[in-house]
């Protein structure tokens, strides 16, 4: 295993560390949950490649991955992922050949050239302490733009994932709840995320695809987002 290099860590990352494993989500089985929000995320933006990455301490392991088959995980120093979490913040990166190649490690730059990649966009993964787990990422093979209104929708679909992720801990450890609980919510939510993308298909086939995505696509799946948002609070403590 590649040590990482103390240049990529954040100043807490032993504490942000610590909440990754609580959550006890980077070795298990992948779930058909996670899979729906690589596969709407990527669809939103008609982008080809969306992942969940969850950044442990030298390694990075891809929770789910849409468009990057066999993709299960690589050494953090490698990990475009990487930078969320030394910056805390989401990373836009319209052009990995260019100007936006130098914020990356030597390692990560040869991943993603080796890969063909060229865009990269990613929001973290906060969880309830709002220590940053992974990171939500599309991914392109050309570069792209990307507007504020995307990412914002990004972030969206990124705090998600982490209230799912917690969810479903709290749904597995909780007293009286258990696997059944699990199961029954994670159905409701691809109930959800199906249904999403079936909106964001109609309405991408309605504008036309456009870069950057138009508001009269986003507006109307922020708006959905934030009701599944509701939804899993219901099951938070």
């Amino acid at each position: 295993m590649i040590p990482t290099p103390a240049a990529l860590l954040p100043p807490e990352d032993a504490e942000r560390l610590r909440t990754l494993r609580h959550y006890d989500i980077v070795h298990t089985l992948h779930e058909s949950v996670f899979d729906e929000f690589v596969a709407l995320t990527a669809r939103i933006f008609s982008l080809p490649i969306s992942l969940i990455a969850l950044v442990d301490e030298n390694e990075v392991y891809y929770h789910a991955s849409y468009g990057l088959p066999g993709l299960l995980s690589q050494p953090r120093v490698e990990a475009i992922c990487s930078l969320v979490v030394r910056e805390n913040k989401a990373v836009v990166l319209t052009d990995l050949t260019n100007d936006d190649a130098l914020r990356l490690t030597a390692a990560a730059d040869a991943a993603a050239r080796d890969k063909g990649l060229r865009f990269y966009a990613g929001a973290p993964l906060r969880m309830p302490d709002q220590r940053n787990i992974g990171t939500l990422c599309v991914i392109d093979r050309t570069p792209r733009t990307f507007s504020a209104d995307e990412q914002q929708i990004l972030d969206q679909v990124a705090q998600l994932v982490g209230q799912t992720i917690a969810v479903r801990h709290y749904c597995l450890t909780g007293k009286g709840l258990g696997e059944p609980r699990w199961q029954a919510v994670r159905s409701q939510v691809v109930e959800e995320l199906v249904a999403l993308g079936a909106l964001v298909r109609y309405l991408l086939a309605r504008y036309s695809a456009q870069i950057p995505v138009p508001d009269a696509v986003l507006e109307p799946v922020a708006r959905r987002l934030n009701d599944l948002r509701r939804v899993l609070a219901e099951y938070q403590q």
